[in-house]
C-alpha cells in the first residue's frame, strides 16, 4: 500500500494543500515550525484516527475554523482507495472510505499501516512504561482488529470503574456493583495480556538479528513482556485489591500497568544502559516494527521519519536508510544534508515554507 496523494483543508497551518507523493522516498525540507510535521501528522490521523502527539481534534483544526478535512488517496496494486476524514471541534469525526461512511473509527484501522519514527521515539526505552505500552498498543491496533476491540472495551471499563470508586465515597451502596465491573475487566484484560505476550515474542524473533547487525555483532537484544498480573492470578488479585482501590479511588491491577523490558547482554538497559545503547535499541525497535507489519499484513507499511536523521550518528543513519528498501518513505528535515544527496536516492523533494509546499523536482 502506498499513499498517492494528500489533500488538507484547514488542518493546522494549512488552509488548502494538495500534494502527490512518489512510491519511493519523499523529502519534506524547510525551517522549523513551517508545517513539515503537520503533513506527517495528517497522514497518521488518516490511518489511525489519532494524532501521534496525542492532540485532540479541536487542537489540530485551524484555530479560527470549526472543521477540517483530510483526504488521503491510497493505491494497492491496481486498486485505488479514498479516505475522507471530517474533523469537527464540537462533534466526533466523520470518516468515509470510497464515499461510504463508516460507523466506527475502528473500521479504518489496518487499511493503511504506518510506522512513525520521531526523535521522541529515541527515548522510548528510557522513558516511562506508558510510552512502551502505547507503542505496543498502536502497532497491535493496526494489525489486529480483535485486539483493538478488546483494548477499547478494557479502557472504557477502567474509566467506568474508576468513576465508580470515586462515586462510592458519597454512595457506599454502589459497592455491590463493583464485582460486575471487575468480572468484565478480567475478561477483556486477559485477552490483552495474551496478545501482548505474543507480540513481545514476535518482536523478539525479529529484533535480535537487527540489533546484532546494528551493534556490529557486539550486543544481543531481547524484549521481555512484564505483565502487571498473570491471567491465572488476575481475578484473585482484582478481588484482593478492592479495599485498596476504594481508598485510592483508582484501579491498581491490570494490563494498564504493564511494561516491556529490553535486555542487552543480560542487562536491563531501561535502567542501566548507556544513552547510545538505548537509542540503538529504539532504532532496532522501529526497524522491527516494519518487518512485523510486512509479516502479519503481507503488505508494506508507509514509513514516516520526522526529523529523526539529525538525531542519529552516521552509522545509524546509514543503517536506517539502507534498511528502508522498497518502502514508501516520507522524511522531514531542515535541510538537504549532503549525506542524503550523496548516499541516498531521493524520488521527490518538497520545500515547506509557512504552510506552502512546493515540489522541486
Amino acid at each position: 500500500m502506498i499513499i498517492k496523494s494528500l489533500e488538507l483543508a484547514d488542518f493546522r497551518n494549512y488552509d488548502n494543500l494538495e500534494i502527490s507523493f512518489d512510491k519511493g522516498t519523499n523529502i519534506l525540507y524547510g525551517d522549523n515550525a513551517q508545517g513539515k510535521t503537520n503533513i506527517l501528522e495528517a497522514i497518521y490521523v488518516s490511518a489511525t484516527t489519532k494524532s501521534h502527539k496525542g492532540s485532540k481534534d479541536k487542537e489540530i483544526i485551524h484555530f479560527d475554523k470549526e472543521e477540517a478535512h483530510i483526504r488521503t488517496y491510497l493505491q494497492k496494486e491496481d486498486d485505488e482507495i479514498g479516505v475522507d476524514m471530517h474533523l469537527r471541534k464540537n462533534k466526533s469525526k466523520g470518516i468515509a472510505i470510497d464515499g461510504q461512511k463508516i460507523k466506527k473509527a475502528a473500521d479504518l484501522m489496518g487499511l493503511l499501516n504506518i510506522v512513525f519514527f520521531s526523535p521522541e521515539d529515541l527515548g522510548i526505552i528510557k522513558n516511562g512504561p506508558s510510552e512502551r505500552r502505547r507503542f505496543a498498543d498502536m502497532e497491535l491496533c493496526q494489525l489486529d482488529s480483535f485486539y483493538l476491540y478488546n483494548l477499547n472495551h478494557y479502557n472504557r471499563i477502567i474509566n467506568q470503574r474508576n468513576k465508580l470508586l470515586k462515586d462510592m465515597y458519597f454512595q457506599p451502596e454502589l459497592r455491590e456493583t463493583l464485582n460486575i465491573w471487575d468480572s468484565q475487566l478480567v475478561s477483556f484484560g486477559s485477552k490483552i495480556i495474551e496478545r501482548r505476550a505474543q507480540f513481545a515474542n514476535q518482536m523478539c524473533e525479529i529484533i535480535t538479528d537487527i540489533h546484532s547487525k546494528l551493534s556490529g555483532g557486539k550486543e544481543e537484544l531481547i524484549i521481555q513482556y512484564e505483565p502487571d498480573v498473570t491471567i491465572d492470578e488476575f481475578e484473585t488479585k482484582m478481588r484482593m485489591s478492592q479495599e485498596k482501590d476504594i481508598r485510592a479511588k483508582v484501579t491498581s491491577v491490570g494490563p494498564h500497568r504493564d511494561d516491556f523490558s529490553f535486555i542487552v547482554n543480560g542487562i536491563d538497559i531501561r535502567k542501566y544502559g548507556s544513552q547510545g545503547q538505548q537509542r540503538t535499541a529504539a532504532l532496532s525497535l522501529k526497524l522491527s516494527e516494519i518487518e512485523l507489519v510486512k509479516k502479519i499484513s503481507k503488505d508494506t507499511p508507509v514509513l514516516l521519519l520526522d526529523d529523526v536523521l539529525s538525531e542519529l550518528d552516521s552509522n545509524r543513519q546509514n543503517y536506517l536508510l539502507n534498511s528502508i528498501g522498497n518502502i514508501q518513505t516520507i522524511i522531514t528535515c531542515t535541510g538537504l544534508d549532503e549525506f542524503i544527496n550523496n548516499r541516498f536516492e531521493i524520488n521527490k523533494i518538497f520545500k515547506v515554507t509557512n504552510g506552502s509546499v512546493v515540489c522541486e523536482n
